[in-house]
């Protein structure tokens, strides 16, 4: 996603990723990120359409979709 995504794009997000699905970090450019593998459970998609994930390793980092990359996965 390039710039700040429209409200269909946020919508669309938010239906993806409604609270208490599980994801799996692929990889995100920040040094504050968990190691790839990591696995967490989204809390919420904010208005600006980032993922905010509770991850495993206790941290609380948001993903941005179309610049981190990551899975849905099944637990």
């Amino acid at each position: 996603m390039n710039g700040f995504p429209t409200a269909s794009q946020i919508k669309r997000i938010k239906e993806q990723y409604p609270a208490g699905t599980r994801v799996e970090l692929i990889s995100m450019d920040d040094m504050q990120a968990p190691p790839p593998g990591t696995k967490g459970t989204v809390e919420c998609v904010d208005d600006a359409g980032q993922v905010h994930v509770r991850w495993q390793t206790g941290s609380g980092l948001a993903l941005i979709p179309g610049v981190d990359s990551f899975k849905k996965i099944e637990d």
